[in-house]
């Protein structure tokens, strides 16, 4: 089975040398190549496309929200994982909009990194469970509540998914079935026009679905 191609975008070399040293000790990984800055990404993109991009925030001369943007509306189905220094929820939000599919520290350990690139790899989203842990979670009463009309399950799934859980994770948690929680996550992002669980989250944030 080939492995997934891991491109690293990060400016400080001894950062990168870690990770390549990680996923050489994987059986499912690979690291193809590597950039310092946003710039020096998209033309190796351009030449050789990986299947997940590690994308660090801030970087010289292109910093990785704007070359996100850019790399995405080329290469839809590029996958990327932002790779921060921040506690700051600006950034998060920023990254997801920009399209990145996971989130996690920089100073996250190996584990939580290789469970982030298995999970993006299977098409899922990932988010920090130490960035996460900053925000506290709770349910709020939107100014648009009357037209959202998100009822106390769907929010109770919401916030579950705020905070990083799967369909299956999310059912054990409310005695409810896998499929019932797809059912609710569908019917959450057609009430928010939302595209995936990583555009709910931000929706759920920008609009005060959720409080910090």
């Amino acid at each position: 089975m080939p492995k997934t191609k891991v491109l690293i975008v990060d400016d400080h070399g001894i950062f990168r040398d870690g990770i390549k040293l990680v996923l050489s000790q994987t059986d499912d990984f690979e690291a193809i190549g590597e950039a310092s800055n946003g710039n020096i990404f998209l033309e190796f993109i351009n030449v050789t496309l990986p299947d997940i991009v590690l994308m660090d925030i801030s970087m010289p001369i292109m910093d990785g929200i704007t070359a996100s943007k850019i790399a995405l509306e080329k290469y839809p189905q590029l996958k990327i994982i932002s790779l921060s220094m921040f506690g700051d929820e600006e950034y998060y939000c920023k990254m997801i909009e920009a399209g990145a599919k996971a989130v996690i520290f920089k100073k996250s350990g190996a584990e939580e990194l290789l469970y982030a690139l298995r999970e993006v790899a299977k098409g899922n989203n990932y988010f920090s469970q130490e960035l996460l842990k900053k925000l506290v979670f709770k349910i709020s009463t939107p100014q648009n509540k009357e037209q959202l009309q998100i009822s106390e399950r769907e929010k109770d799934v919401l916030a579950l998914i705020c905070n990083g859980y799967t369909n299956k994770e999310i059912a054990e948690k409310l005695f409810i079935s896998a499929k019932t929680v797809d059912r609710h996550r569908t019917s959450l992002l057609q009430k928010t026009e939302t595209r995936n669980s990583a555009h709910l989250v931000m929706f759920a944030m920008q609009n005060k679905l959720i409080s910090f």
